[in-house]
């Protein structure tokens, strides 16, 4: 069994020398001050006052930190390259142990050398682990900013306590310091810096800040330079992995090893270590979780940004290489045979994955495969920290123990569920025909507008918290929103870019609020057409507050002005669902007759409604059910002007029919009452029809007709709201101030504004980014 082993060992770490970067030259010298010792000296200097010798001390300590890592990486890369293991023409040779160990012991003298000539005996650099933890935890960093506040250098003072804070976000003293410094006269933005960003990490975050800006071009260039720096890096992490033999706690007393079995736990450890550093390059300090599949989020974003700039080798090279990773992803698949359809056969065929993603990927399930072997036969414990791990790479017997696992632990939660769930139901029982009466009695407040009908209500549609109403618009109006839909829209957009997102017998386009806006702005859209769309939203926004009899105002989630057109040729025998049936706030689950409140459903979603353009299509039309997503309660058939409105909770199970014929077309928008919820591109909206249209919103959504009074529609007068204004800062966005004590010295204890961003979102075309938030009508 030690043969195979070393042999599989042997291979990977041939892999692992084409990882190697260039050398890095070091100087030669006296031997390197430990970087404990220096931090022992600054924090005696910090108890005398002596706030010189915390600054000279606490930066030589992090300084010196770092070239020990830098020397420890440089010399194994350094040393693997030039001590490589070459593979015997033989696993039977008898000769292969003994060239096996030649390469070992040429290396670890290799190693002695190179790091015994700039850092000088081992012992000197054994820190403890307490030690360790405070640098990780940048406990240096709250020295330096005190000591810095004393001499008064405020620009290192506030660098300091920021990179403390990023690590500490729950420190209310140095979060208090931060805000304090805010105040302070000649304190700059561009001082608040974290002194340990990671260079990847900051070059990903900054690229999906501009992707999301849709500034694609610029974006490329960013995600580019993070993933050189993340394979740096992660070559650098694996390297500081060959260490010493980390024993648990006292186990090293009772250690009796023999040769292979001392080879083998070492060797895992050192396996499962470089395994972790995917995790850790993931992470963000300060984050309880790490960026889930980091690397291969870098080609999902590249590959939607080539594509929005027309580079089309680029896309489909970034499309392979992503599903290196996930190779049966549908959403991957399509966009690569798009990119190859655009740019034909002959080109794309020659285009290939990255090379060096590949190496990367062969390397990783050989380690994998190595820790799973180990784990089945030693039981050493290994836990895959990536999800694209192929299944057939985990032994079957620990897929069925696994498997096994999860079916008891699942059974186990289910009694544990139903009982709950008996109870619930006692409980629930006794309450529900209150609380029905309640929303009935609350139910079918004024409409407020002339013109328009309550047509159904919860009673006539056989549910709770429904509303149908005809009249919201005129038919002008339906004609110019359907224009601009059409005019506006692009394949997809709203859906992740899918132009299929439900089915693929119908393509569906839609444009956003504020692409829209940003269209007309442009010039490419008529202003009165945005316009108009804007202040219909806000219509139905105030019929909703108004007619539920709502205690707060509705904020905006999510709003959406869609097309969905039947696909010719694909019709014949149609036995699916335009929009398959579900729930907008949670997840149903129609067997079980429950609907779980959970991510990834839109949960902080309370009201939706979809105003209709037109009826010259066919099938199409809106249907409620009960859980089952089988027993039909109620039918919608959309019409010009007809707004169909509704909870959003498990009481309104719903769906669309197929669109058979024709294009069905109408405006779709979810509310929340939670204001914190609110969408973000509703803001930029907002001051977007200030600047155009030189109107204040929140004056303008403020102004409530008495109920009874005549009040103008979108085509007569504005858009008005008895919600109020809205004073929520966009997610995202830089934090507000907080009241602080101006005067009052830092807190030599320690915080950092989240500086955290928003997800990626993929911009109208055809194609789509994987990461990107579906919407739906």
């Amino acid at each position: 069994m030690a043969q195979p082993l070393l042999l599989l060992a042997a291979a990977l770490l041939a892999l692992a020398l084409t990882l190697s970067g260039a050398e890095v030259p070091l100087a030669d010298g006296e031997p390197l001050e430990p970087y404990d010792r220096l931090f022992d000296a600054a924090v005696n200097s910090y108890h005398r006052n002596d706030w010189q010798g915390v600054i000279i001390n606490m930066e030589r300590a992090l300084k010196n930190q770092q070239v020990l890592y830098q020397v420890k990486t440089h010399c194994r890369l350094q040393c693997n390259n030039q001590t490589g293991f070459v593979s015997s023409a033989s696993s039977r040779d008898f000769l292969f142990d003994l060239n096996f160990f030649n390469t070992v012991l040429r290396k670890a003298e290799c190693l002695r050398a190179c790091k015994s000539t700039r850092l000088g005996p081992d012992s000197l650099h054994q820190v403890t682990e307490e030690t360790q933890l405070e640098f990780k935890r940048r406990t240096p960093y709250n020295y330096l900013q005190v000591a810095y506040f004393k001499i008064k250098k405020l620009d290192k003072a506030v660098a300091a306590a920021y990179t403390f804070f990023v690590a500490n976000p729950e420190h209310l003293e140095m979060q208090q310091n931060l805000e304090y410094y805010k105040l302070m006269a000649g304190v700059k933005e561009s001082d608040f810096t974290d002194l340990e960003a990671r260079p990847h990490m900051e070059s990903f975050r900054a690229g999906v800040r501009l992707y999301t800006d849709e500034q694609f071009l610029a974006s490329i260039e960013l995600f580019e330079k993070a993933l050189v720096q993340y394979l740096q890096a992660d070559m650098e992490c694996r390297a500081l992995c060959e260490g010493p033999y980390l024993f648990d706690g006292y186990s090293y007393m009772e250690y009796n090893a023999d040769l292979f079995q001392a080879i083998t736990d070492h060797y895992i450890q050192i396996l499962s270590c470089r395994q972790n550093c995917a995790v850790e390059l993931a992470s963000r300090p300060g984050k309880e979780k790490p960026i889930d599949n980091f690397l291969p989020a870098h080609y999902d974003h590249l590959q939607f940004a080539y594509y929005n700039t027309e580079n089309y080798e680029k896309a489909i090279e970034c499309t392979k290489t992503y599903l290196l990773f996930y190779p049966n992803d549908e959403v991957m698949n399509q966009n690569q045979q798009y990119y190859e359809a655009v740019l034909g056969d002959q080109l794309a065929r020659h285009i290939d994955a990255r090379e060096r993603v590949q190496v990367y990927i062969n390397s990783s399930l050989l380690e994998k495969e190595l820790l799973y072997f180990a784990n089945e036969v030693f039981g050493i414990t290994f836990i895959d920290p990536d999800a694209w791990t192929p299944e057939n790479v985990m032994p079957v017997k620990l897929r069925e123990k696994q498997k096994t696992e999860r079916e008891t632990a699942a059974r186990i939660s289910e009694e544990i569920g139903n009982l709950m769930k008996e109870i619930e139901h006692l409980v629930d029982e006794k309450t529900k025909e209150s609380v029905e009466i309640v929303k009935m009695v609350r139910e079918g407040g004024p409409v407020l507008y002339d013109g328009v009908q309550v047509v159904m209500n919860s009673k006539m549609m056989n549910g709770t918290q429904r509303g149908l109403m005809d009249g919201v618009i005129t038919p002008n109006q339906c004609l110019e929103l359907r224009m601009l839909s059409n005019l506006a829209a692009s394949a997809g957009d709203g859906y992740r870019g899918k132009p299929s997102p439900h089915t693929p017998n119908e393509r569906f386009q839609g444009v956003t609020m504020l692409k829209a806006l940003k269209l007309a702005q442009d010039g490419k859209v008529p202003l009165s057409s945005a316009k108009l769309y804007y202040d219909v939203s806000e219509k139905v926004r105030r019929i909703l507050e108004s007619y539920y009899r709502l205690e707060k105002p509705l904020h905006f989630s999510y709003t959406h002005l869609v097309c969905r057109t039947a696909v010719e040729g694909n019709q014949v025998e149609r036995a699916d669902l335009s929009h398959s049936i579900h729930v907008d706030n949670c997840i149903l689950n129609s067997e079980a007759l429950e609907c779980r409140k959970e991510t990834p459903a839109y949960t902080q979603r309370d009201y939706s409604a979809i105003l209709y353009f037109n009826n010259d299509f066919e099938g199409g039309e809106f249907i409620f059910t009960e859980l089952d997503a089988k027993s039909i309660t109620a039918r919608v058939k959309p019409d010009c002007g007809r707004l169909v409105s509704f909870s959003s909770g498990s009481e309104n199970p719903h769906g669309v029919e197929a669109v058979t014929k024709g294009q069905r077309c109408g405006l779709a928008i979810w509310f929340t009452l939670d204001p914190r919820q609110t969408e973000r591109d509703r803001f930029e909206a907002d001051e977007l029809v200030k600047m155009l249209f030189d109107l204040d919103v929140d004056q303008v959504a403020a102004k409530a007709p008495a109920v009874g009074e005549k009040t103008l529609g979108p085509s007569e007068g504005g858009p008005q709201s008895q919600g109020g204004a809205n004073t929520q800062t966009p997610a995202g966005g830089q934090a507000t101030e907080m009241a602080g004590e101006p005067g009052a010295a830092p807190s030599n204890k320690t915080p950092t504004r989240d500086t955290e961003n928003q997800g990626p979102k993929a911009p109208a075309d055809v194609p789509l980014n994987s990461a990107s938030t579906k919407q739906e009508l």
